[in-house]
């Protein structure tokens, strides 16, 4: 009789249904995946969402295959001497490998008041919670977005597009990834959208209030609503769960994304840190990282001896509104260059890249194997930091056995 696999994978973003969808290559192998959802979100569609132009939710019969059975709940705990996983519902699922694709969420604010007066949007359920209260908000509102990273910049232009008074809080420099080329396109964008930018070491925010953001130069920005987009942090399963983690509470793997305690354990997306160097939050990370995850455990499987990692960057989008937005160009190590499109084709480039993520994944989907993005080089950049580390705890390894 054939011997049948049951993986488990936890987590239904991009990684996790990627992974699943590509697991299904084999006949021998049953995916079941674990999502507290019984949507897939297209969560670099939540500023939309906030908005008011995108759902920021799609089918998952549009992007998950038929084979992978879909378990609504929130798995509590991973089990790994008995292969199981609990649910808090009270069940448990058992399985021969597990993939951990849990994703991330919105970071503590660890700011006074913060928590109880500013609104974070780094969920769904989050995002959702803020559209009634910008409803209820005249548009004359002061809004302040704190923090200017991609959702803050894309929340600040999207809210200020549709008339409403915005302020943006950079807590430091506007849009840090960005080449400076690509930063004064950003800003003067805003500029002509009407936001006001406060950027500079003396604008971290140091506390909010029902009716006020305070800054660290001691200024006071008005704010009848407060948006909070400073920072993600990933989900304490692993944690809890008593698995090796990074500080940030990332599963450690090595470079075939297998966790570094247990063979059967491999991970992907914003919650890995494989060789404690994780990649850039982005679902241009977790897609490839998804795929590269499922073909570990097809390896495994199989007795074959699985690939590492090999990550490539290319560019990050920032839409700036409905008809503006941001292509910035980046070499191979992830680092922006002065290349950048801007303008109309940059809002037509951003969508297109929206629309092309869950076409990935629907395509994947209805042709197990096919996503070949995970096997483009990814240059030097991760190669010589992972050297650069070798060579420096080699001589500290000497030292020890001396």
């Amino acid at each position: 009789m054939a011997e049948n696999f049951d993986v488990v994978v936890i987590g239904g973003g991009y990684a996790g249904v990627m992974a699943a969808n590509r697991l299904t290559q084999r006949g021998d192998v049953r995916v079941t995946l674990i999502n507290p959802r019984a949507t897939f979100v297209h969560r670099i569609r939540l500023h939309q969402l906030v908005g008011g132009s995108d759902g920021a939710v799609v089918d998952y019969r549009e992007v998950l295959a038929d084979g992978v059975r879909l378990v609504v709940d929130t798995a509590t705990r991973i089990d790994a001497a008995g292969r199981r996983v609990a649910l808090a519902s009270g069940g448990a699922v058992g399985y021969d490998y597990l993939l951990y694709a849990v994703g991330s969420g919105s970071a503590d604010p660890r700011v006074p008041g913060a928590a109880e007066f500013a609104y974070p949007i780094g969920t769904f359920e989050e995002a959702q919670r803020l559209r009634p209260v910008l409803d209820a908000a005249p548009t004359s509102a002061a809004v302040t977005v704190v923090g200017a990273g991609p959702t803050g910049i894309e929340t600040a232009a999207e809210l200020a597009e549709q008339g409403r008074a915005v302020t943006l809080v950079c807590g430091g420099v506007l849009g840090p990834y960005l080449h400076p080329r690509g930063r004064r396109s950003v800003a003067a964008r805003l500029a002509r959208l009407g936001v006001t930018v406060l950027d500079g070491p003396g604008t971290k925010v140091t506390a909010v209030t029902s009716d006020a953001v305070r800054l660290a130069d001691g200024r006071e920005v008005r704010s009848e609503v407060t948006i909070w987009t400073a920072g993600f942090a990933v989900p304490d399963l692993a944690v809890r769960s008593g698995l090796a983690t990074d500080a940030e509470g990332r599963l450690l793997t090595d470079e075939t994304l297998t966790s570094v305690d247990d063979v059967r354990i491999i991970a992907a997306g914003d919650s890995a840190a494989p060789s404690d160097l994780p990649l850039r939050m982005s679902c241009q990370a977790a897609m490839p990282m998804g795929a590269r995850a499922a073909d570990t455990v097809l390896s495994r499987i199989a007795g074959e001896q699985p690939e590492t990692l090999n990550q490539a960057f290319g560019a990050q989008c920032i839409s700036l509104g409905r008809a503006d937005g941001i292509f910035q160009f980046a070499n191979r190590a992830d680092v922006a260059v002065w290349f950048k499109i801007d303008g109309r084709l940059g809002a037509k480039l951003k969508e297109t890249v929206c629309k092309g993520v869950v076409e990935h994944l629907a395509g994947e989907a209805q042709k197990p194997g096919g996503y070949r993005l995970h096997r483009i080089s990814g240059g030097p950049g991760r190669r010589q930091r992972l050297e650069a580390r070798r060579a420096a705890e080699a001589p500290a390894t000497a030292d020890q056995a001396a």
